[in-house]
């Protein structure tokens, strides 16, 4: 069955292409769902005028999302996590996280741009992808710092152990009630 997409489709296609898929998938998905219409003559005259509207409305959508993407490559989020010693997070940062720390800076993203493949678990700088128009990709700087004080493994460590030695060490004995 052909029909004229309304909307990009992953993997099938972009707004205004003509594609042929199987007649179950167009009648269960892509027409109820208003991402595609039937290819007939009097639709593929609409298309014509959608496609131009279309090509108007993309350039300038690609212009902000240009100058959107400038301001992401330049800006850096920075989280402060609990973690473990080994720099596991308790917890871990998301693309809601992101979005959110960005909304802060002023800058509006919406969080299903933000490509994350896993949510950011451990302790460390990123860069994660954010994708404003289909040419148009930022990657923004993402920072994870632990909230526990940092040791400084060079600094000099107490000379008196005992100091730290429970004063309990000897036996004890402990009586039932």
């Amino acid at each position: 069955m052909e029909v004229i997409l309304k909307e990009d489709v992953q993997k099938l296609g972009h707004r205004g292409d003509v594609v042929t898929v199987k007649s179950g998938y167009a009648r269960n998905y892509l027409l109820p769902t208003k991402l595609a219409i039937e290819a007939t003559a009097n639709n593929k005259a609409v298309i014509e005028q959608m496609k131009a509207s279309a090509l108007r409305k993309s350039a300038s959508e690609k212009s902000g999302a240009e100058e959107l993407g400038n301001k992401l490559n330049e800006a850096v989020v920075t989280f402060e996590r609990k973690a473990g010693t080994a720099g596991q997070l308790f917890g871990s940062v998301t693309s809601v996280d992101i979005a959110k720390a960005l909304e802060e800076q002023g800058i509006n993203v919406d969080r299903r741009k933000i490509h994350l493949d896993e949510p950011l678990k451990t302790v460390g700088e990123f860069h994660v992808p954010i994708k404003l128009h289909r040419e148009v990709t930022a990657h923004l700087q993402v920072n994870i710092k632990s909230d526990a004080p940092e040791v400084d493994p060079t600094a000099e460590q107490p000379e008196d152990e005992t100091a730290f030695k429970s004063t309990y060490e000897g036996e004890v004995d402990f009586q039932r009630e």
